[in-house]
């Protein structure tokens, strides 16, 4: 069927004239082809094969398209009304983005104009040829067919018919084309502003149906799905399925938070019909049988159009504020990414400019990680993963003292333990009872004897001992520092990514960073090996008076260990802790024996105590002045331990978080030969295309953000935009002129209502629209109401002082 006049009733019915202004400007947004990048609201028809799309797409817009009954929709159908005082047609072809260059120059070339509908079933047929469908060739497109209708009379509205849905390949259509089409809507179904009209044929069972499934996994609550029933009059009546599907038009199976809707099309094999003999027939089916009991709201194309105007206009209304902050995110990304790749740098000096800005933001980031003030936007979310990382200086702090406690734990080789007390040993660590080691010392005094005398040991055993103890050391030291130096590393290698593009950071990457990183790494290795050197190869050597206070204090712990045995002994007590009381009288003398008389007749034993309290001290007293550790020693505090404070100052401070700054500073840069220069900022053909790429992006994101800013200023102007609407779509403008997403959300309702207005329930209101639509669409907080304006029904719904009332556009 075409029609061969123009039918303005039925796309009229879509929206009214105040509700324009909105629709008008997503539609200019669509014309100025932000939607390759932003999601904008849409109606897309989807079901399966042979379901009656098409058929619906043509009653909701008057618009007939040529189908027959053995024929089904072979690509995406993109219906674009448009206002203009010019009445005529415009089909064109939008290639998909996996065809070839020369095919999309190709099929972007086609573009046919037509003064009415006549030659409308031609133009389709051209269409297909240049897509490469044919009967026995190619069965389906992902290309877009664009047929663009414009006239006095029409809304700026956009309706998408999609291929029908395929259960299972034929000859004629292949496993291929199943899944082109399946791809192709569910693409369609998942652009999160689109609304779902799922269509379903009532010749099958609406559970066998792929579209109910589809439509549920990209819309899983339901709010933008509407479901459409068609061919009604092919159920038997009286039957259980005509039963079934009067459940479901009554959202009682399926349920979708917009409801459902029935709509009986004209049969094709009828053919020609109009319009209004279409309408009447469809009338008269629903006046009788079971159907007669359903909700007028719920079946007839003249409701469907009202419900689809409020569901669209409710879409628009509510996506507008993300979409205004979809817009401005995007804008920024743009204008980050192009500051990213810089000015056309064609010359040497052009590229050594832009080296040179990259060094000033480099260096400016490294200082602040460096000195931990963490302000810039770079380092991000603390709480995340790669913040911290960022976060160079905390990562260092942290790391020193893991080390120091890791080193604390598990550096000494020989770990002396009480037995039963349920410490265990770390890993690469002898545990040893002290009578064990005392052993293993008096083994290595017989072996090193010199001409020492009895009960006393050759110096050199400390050393032997201490060699021994700090054998862990090396292991642990070098963990330390490859993880700082590999932390470090990562952490330039964000800085870089962040102050330029991919292409230039990945040349800085290979060329400056890494090398660096690695000269640096080999210089950290050298000053590690120089300061473990005098504790694997030396002799103890040490003018620090805490090692004779803590030899002494190793000895007085010992001594008091040995008195305490002896009391309990003499007192026949476990505890000397608790009060002890007795009627006996007590030998003083031959108690002060007891205590005096503690000797070690073994003088190999005596000397090997002797030892090994010297080097516990000294391994303590080393130990001790580097620890990031504090210990109180005769009231006095210890100061940084040795080691760790060389290796965190010599190491890690001086030879690695120093050295940060000189990478890529601006004297390196100048210093760099031309041919490097080159390589690093010179610009590649790909980062061309990307800039090209970006200036157009942000060309047409511009003109977005302008008509939005125009939308919401001319409505907040004549004081006529919605108070909740205004609160989430105004917005204040940045220096640049664009829009902020900051949102104006404490608005005073009461400065923008007016007395003619009165609150009406949500409820009724949608009821007004049709019982089926669902009022829980529109997601608000507390009871839903909206503004309807007492003189609506006349003189266009204009209010008191004759300002469109958008209130009553927006049902939230």
């Amino acid at each position: 069927m075409v029609l061969k006049n123009f039918h303005t009733n039925a796309l009229r019915d879509l929206c009214t004239e105040e509700q324009l202004d909105l629709l008008n400007s997503i539609d200019t947004l669509r014309s100025q082809g932000i939607s390759h990048y932003i999601s904008l609201p849409q109606i897309i028809v989807c079901g399966d094969q042979s379901s009656g799309k098409s058929s619906v797409l043509e009653a909701i817009s008057g618009v007939g398209f040529p189908v027959k009954s053995n024929l089904c929709t072979r690509f995406p159908t993109e219906l674009v009304l448009r206002k203009h005082p010019h009445i005529g047609v415009r089909v064109s072809i939008v290639p998909h983005h996996t065809r070839s260059d020369v095919e999309q120059r190709s099929l972007g070339d086609f573009c046919e104009q037509l003064d009415s509908f006549d030659g409308l079933p031609i133009l389709i047929e051209k269409a297909k040829g240049a897509m490469g469908i044919t009967t026995h060739g190619k069965a389906f497109s992902n290309d877009l067919l664009r047929v663009e209708v414009s006239g006095p009379d029409r809304p700026h509205l956009t309706i998408v018919d999609l291929p029908g849905l395929i259960h299972s390949e034929t000859k004629q259509q292949s496993a291929m084309d199943v899944q082109l089409v399946q791809d192709v809507v569910q693409s369609y179904m998942k652009e999160p502003r689109s609304i779902i009209l799922a269509v379903v044929s009532a010749k099958n069972d609406f559970a066998n149906q792929i579209v109910l499934k589809l439509a549920r996994d990209a819309d899983p609550s339901g709010k933008r799905t509407l479901g459409i029933i068609t061919k009604p009059d092919t159920l038997v009546a009286g039957s259980e399925s005509e039963t079934m599907f009067v459940s479901l038009a009554k959202n009682q199976d399926v349920e979708f938070r917009l409801g459902w809707h029935v709509l009986k099309n004209m049969d094709m094999d009828k053919g020609q019909w109009t319009l209004p003999q279409r309408d009447l027939e469809e009338q008269e089916f629903f006046s009788q049988g079971i159907w007669e009991d359903l909700p007028r709201s719920l079946v007839g194309i003249d409701t469907l159009r009202t419900r689809l105007s409020k569901v669209l206009l409710s879409q628009i209304a509510t996506e507008l504020p993300s979409l205004i902050k979809e817009i401005e995110d995007r804008i920024h990304h743009c204008k980050s990414r192009l500051q990213k790749l810089g000015e056309p740098r064609a010359t040497i000096d052009e590229q050594k400019s832009y080296l040179l800005k990259i060094s000033q933001s480099l260096q400016e980031l490294v200082k602040a990680a460096v000195d931990g003030t963490y302000n810039d936007l770079f380092f991000g979310d603390a709480h995340a993963t790669e913040g911290y990382h960022k976060r160079i200086r905390a990562v260092v702090q942290n790391s020193n003292e893991e080390f120091a406690q890791r080193i604390s734990r598990r550096g000494h080789y020989r770990r002396i333990y009480v037995p039963n007390d349920g410490q265990i040993p770390a890993k690469n660590q002898v545990g040893v009872t002290r009578e064990e080691y005392l052993k293993h010392i008096s083994q290595l005094l017989k072996r090193t004897r010199g001409r020492e005398l009895p009960g006393t040991f050759n110096p050199m055993i400390v050393r032997d001992l201490f060699l021994e103890q700090c054998l862990p050391w090396e292991q642990l030291t070098r963990s330390y520092t490859d993880s700082i130096w590999g932390a470090t590393r990562e952490f330039l290698i964000l800085v870089v990514k962040f102050v330029t593009d991919e292409a230039t950071s990945a040349a800085l990457i290979e060329e400056i960073i890494i090398p660096a990183c690695d000269s640096i790494k080999q210089e950290i290795d050298n000053k590690t090996r120089e300061l473990l050197m005098p504790h694997q190869t030396g002799h103890p050597i040490t003018y620090n008076h805490y090692f004779t206070e803590t030899l002494q204090k190793i000895r007085a712990e010992r001594q008091e260990g040995e008195l305490a045995k002896t009391l309990k002994q003499f007192f026949g007590v476990d505890n000397l802790r608790e009060p002890y009381c007795t009627e006996h009288s007590i030998n003083l003398d031959q108690l002060l024996k007891s205590l005096l008389h503690q000797t070690e007749p073994d003088m190999v034993r005596f000397a090997s105590i002797e030892a090994l309290d010297c080097m516990l001290a000294y391994y303590k007293v080393t130990w001790n002045s580097f620890s990031l550790v504090f210990y109180q020693s005769n009231g006095r505090q210890v100061a940084l331990k040795r080691f760790v404070d060389d290796i965190a100052n010599e190491v890690v401070e001086s030879k690695l978080m120093f050295s940060l700054s000189r990478i890529l500073s601006p004297v390196t840069v100048f210093d760099m030969p031309a041919n490097l220069i080159t390589r690093i900022a010179g610009e590649s053909k790909e980062s061309q295309t990307i800039r090209e790429q970006l200036n157009k992006e942000l060309s047409i994101l511009g003109k977005g953000s302008e008509t939005c800013k125009r939308f919401v200023r001319s409505k907040t102007d004549e004081g006529s935009f919605d108070p909740p609407l205004a609160a989430s779509c105004m917005t204040r403008e940045s220096s640049d002129g664009s829009i902020c997403d900051e949102i104006a959300s404490d608005t005073d309702e009461s400065e923008v209502s007016d007395s003619s207005t009165e609150r009406v329930d949500l409820p009724e209101a949608l009821d007004e629209a049709g019982d089926g639509m669902e009022p829980t669409y529109a997601e608000v907080e507390g009871k839903s109401s909206v503004r309807s304006t007492k003189k609506s029904k006349k003189k266009g719904r204009k209010s008191k002082r004759g300002k469109v009332d958008l209130a009553s556009l927006k049902l939230l």
